[in-house]
């Protein structure tokens, strides 16, 4: 019997775009050219998607996950050819992660489907995230950061899915056991095996069957759940 039911959140709760450089960031550009440095606006966007790459990558293989700052931090470091103060820092990371935002989208239906849901089950969020506040701020935006009984950041956790280690604490946080818990994300390799190996059941949103998993762990949009779950009760 489910009980309980972990959620991702990017492109599970809300759509957005995995791109770095895409959304249109020419007010962090502009922070870059006013600490002094003369970079054009490809260049900067070259230098920061590699330098966004390179901590990806790293974290990929050991699970260690980062923050903004580290890599902001690091950005800064490359074209200012010296450390960058704590001030810049700041500035530049809530400025990108405010032109970011642009491409984040609440899906039509999700605060209703979680209402509905936190009615009969214990809710938790388990999200990889460079930043455990822009997720929490989304969440108070779109109404629904009270329907969670756990919010496991893999920023705060210091590992990311598919570590086990995240998952478990977000079990252990709410009170769940692993046979009595179902996973809902959209990423085979993060969400789907990462929950597998845990024990838990999970739910892969993958409406175009690009996975070879049984149809009872596919489910097409978010919103299927409100049939799957609710049907029953």
């Amino acid at each position: 019997m489910i009980t309980h039911i972990l959620f991702d959140f990017f492109g599970t709760l809300v759509e957005y775009s995995d791109s770095r450089i895409g959304q249109g960031y020419e007010l962090s550009h502009s922070i870059v050219l006013s600490s002094g440095v003369n970079i054009k606006y490809p260049e900067f966007l070259e230098r920061w998607d590699a330098m966004f790459r390179k901590f990806d990558l790293a974290a990929e293989a050991n699970q260690d996950e980062f923050s903004m700052d580290d890599v902001v931090n690091g950005f800064l470091s490359s074209v200012l050819d010296k450390d960058p103060t704590p001030e810049l820092v700041k500035n530049f990371r809530d400025v990108y992660l405010q032109e970011w935002n642009k491409g984040v989208k609440t899906i039509e239906g999700v605060p209703e489907l979680l209402r509905q849901l936190k009615g009969h089950y214990t809710l938790a969020l388990v999200t990889n995230t460079h930043s455990g506040d822009f997720v929490r701020s989304h969440l108070h935006d779109m109404g629904i950061a009270e329907h969670f009984s756990a919010i496991v950041a893999s920023v705060e956790h210091g590992k990311r899915k598919p570590h086990p280690s995240i998952f478990e604490l977000a079990l252990e946080a709410t009170g769940g056991k692993s046979e009595n818990a179902l996973y809902v994300g959209d990423s085979f390799s993060t969400d789907y095996m990462g929950a597998k190996n845990v024990g838990m059941r999970c739910l892969l949103i993958d409406p175009h069957k690009k996975h070879d998993i049984p149809p009872e762990d596919r489910i097409a949009h978010i919103l299927d759940l409100r049939h799957i779950l609710l049907r029953n009760q």
